[in-house]
């Protein structure tokens, strides 16, 4: 599909060489829309492997068949979608993926950005790096919601730029055990994904505001890590 889509899609790319050719890499980028999960690995120098909703894998008849088919040969891997066991599982797989000397995309905003904004970063991304190993090369993403806007299902034509940074070597933030050295290592990642990226900062979660009353005050009275 590669060289089909840069014939198609022409996109312009900057720093791929950034990429190491073997190893342990984490890519954490932006997200601007469904389309971002094709457009890292047909434009990566190696093989990427990303999370996907597990539903993709699940699906019956002929449609179920093409979606399993296509998400498995780009290197998707299937999850549940959600907090707490489930988003460790998620971060599980991915160790699985960097312990093997792979390649692993992750989106530290946690889901797409619906008004272009970049939203503050979860720990999970240093979580990975801090205890693999691993170095993270930031990634920009500028016109992908263009392709695929939110409610659309056919892609069209657009130029999107896909630009990979410089490798961040997060080991000098400490222990994956400590809840400062997550966050300063995963702020130390947006701050790249930003410069790259040019986007406007939201200074806050992308996430659905808590249920009910309770659940609000829950939220303020014991606020959590975000995966």
């Amino acid at each position: 599909m590669a060289p089909v889509a840069r014939v198609v899609f022409r996109p312009r790319i900057l720093g791929r060489e950034n990429i190491p050719a073997s190893g342990r890499v984490i890519l954490a980028s932006n997200h601007l829309s469904f389309i971002d999960s094709i457009v890292i690995p047909l434009v990566a120098t190696r093989r990427v492997q990303f999370l996907a909703k597990s539903t993709y894998f699940t699906g019956t008849g002929f449609k179920g068949w093409v979606s399993r088919t296509f998400f498995t040969a780009i290197g998707a891997i299937g999850v549940e979608r959600g907090a707490g066991q489930a988003a460790q599982a998620a971060l599980d797989e991915g160790r699985a993926v960097l312990d093997a000397e792979g390649a692993f995309a992750i989106y530290p905003e946690g889901t797409r950005s619906l008004d272009g904004r970049l939203y503050k970063g979860r720990t999970g991304v240093a979580w990975l790096a801090l205890t693999t190993g691993a170095v993270v090369v930031p990634v920009g993403l500028i016109g992908t919601q263009e392709i695929q806007p939110v409610g659309t299902t056919l892609p069209r034509i657009r130029k999107v730029t896909v630009a990979f940074g410089k490798p961040l070597d997060l080991s000098h933030h400490g222990q994956a055990t400590s809840g400062k050295a997550r966050r300063q290592a995963t702020d130390e990642i947006m701050t790249a994904i930003h410069d790259l990226s040019g986007q406007e900062l939201a200074h806050a979660y992308n996430e659905s505001p808590p249920v009910g009353t309770l659940n609000r005050l829950a939220r303020r009275v014991f606020p959590r890590e975000r995966l």
